[in-house]
């Protein structure tokens, strides 16, 4: 038996059982607060989290179904001419188009507003040149699709909206968002469900769901720069998520989802704060050591290299630095002695040696931090 298209109910939702949210809210938004607070202590968040925003693509595609990991993609973006497999170069592009939407949507929300024009931008951002670049990319869906084990719409386990009916559909969501909530957590919570039930896109609706995450954050002011890292949770919890989702559809279950989302938002925020002052502590201490090391008028451009790209070949270092390479050469030779640095793939005749910043990758990819 075929499931016929959902109809998305209007937003606001009704049944929401404020009274019941309430603690949870509290909680919620005490934790992102804190998390705001490191961030706003962060002299250069964007160079200094980076290896985040990477991990949060990584997390984000994995979702999915891609296999890369963190260390993958960036020895990739290190050394392109390494040889690597076609499926892990596929996973390796989806995970950098990810991380490319991001940074783009970034630089675009200080001079307009989130929309779903621009969220279409997105999407072509993402699939761009990878395994959903013949999926219509930055186009709202013309046909019908749907979520189940095979390719049969019978077996389908959710049938999305009518390519017809996602006009209205998306009018609403941008409506919804344009408007006040008596909580912004709840209304994101709302707006995130609602895209991915809406299902707009005929690829990458999950990531971009996601991704919206962040942006929505910081467009309704929650947080000062918007850098939020929630897939990590939504990985870690990967079942519980589908079937909330499928709650709200299935049975309206709105309330199971907000219970689920501000959760999600509370333990991100605590582990996001402590990985960004765990960052901020290395930073500070590399501050005080490299100079020590190198002596070196070059060691703060040594220093912001390390965090900006913790895998690195030598050529990219002098590139990034503008150090003269024999004073690079020398500086690089200093940081691995004292273990700073590792070297992931020594370099031989005209190949250059890859380096790893080892501490920033252990913070970075360290779950329980």
């Amino acid at each position: 038996m075929t499931i016929r298209p959902y109809t998305p109910e209007p937003l606001p939702p009704a049944g929401i059982d404020w009274e019941s949210h309430i603690p949870q809210i509290a909680s919620a938004n005490r934790a992102l607060a804190r998390y705001d607070g490191v961030l706003q202590a962060i002299p250069n968040p964007r160079l200094l989290l980076s290896p985040l925003l990477t991990e949060e693509a990584v997390l984000s595609s994995r979702i999915e179904g891609t296999q890369a990991s963190l260390e993958d993609v960036l020895r990739f973006e290190a050394n392109p001419k390494e040889p690597i497999s076609g499926a892990a170069l596929a996973d390796i592009q989806e995970i950098i188009n990810y991380r490319e939407a991001l940074n783009t949507a970034v630089e675009i929300l200080k001079t307009r507003r989130l929309d779903i024009t621009l969220i279409c931008d997105l999407h072509r951002i993402l699939l761009a040149g990878s395994r959903g670049m013949d999926r219509q990319p930055g186009c709202i869906r013309t046909i019908q699709n749907f979520i189940g084990r095979d390719a049969r719409i019978e077996h389908a386990i959710f049938v999305p909206p009518a390519p017809e009916d996602l006009p209205a559909a998306l009018a609403d969501w941008e409506a919804y968002m344009r408007g006040d909530e008596k909580d912004v957590l709840v209304q994101i919570s709302i707006l995130k469900a609602q895209f991915e039930i809406i299902h707009p896109f005929c690829d990458g609706n999950g990531r971009i769901g996601r991704m919206l995450v962040p942006l929505v954050l910081y467009e309704k002011g929650l947080i000062g720069s918007p850098m939020f890292y929630i897939s990590a949770y939504l990985e870690r919890n990967r079942q519980a998520y589908y079937e909330r989702l499928l709650a709200v559809s299935r049975d309206s279950d709105w309330n199971g989802w907000i219970e689920f989302f501000l959760h999600a938002i509370e333990v991100q925020a605590g582990t996001n704060g402590r990985k960004a002052r765990a960052i901020l502590d290395l930073y500070d201490e590399m501050k005080r050591t490299v100079p020590e090391v190198t002596r070196s008028q070059y060691a703060v451009a040594a220093i912001d290299a390390l965090f900006g790209e913790p895998v690195f070949i030598s050529s990219e270092f002098y590139e990034q630095t503008g150090i003269p390479k024999k004073t690079a050469n020398r500086i690089l030779q200093q940081l691995r002695e004292q273990e700073i640095i590792t070297v992931l793939a020594e370099g031989g005749g005209r190949r250059a040696a890859t380096y790893a910043f080892p501490r920033l990758l252990a913070i970075t990819e360290g779950g329980g931090l």
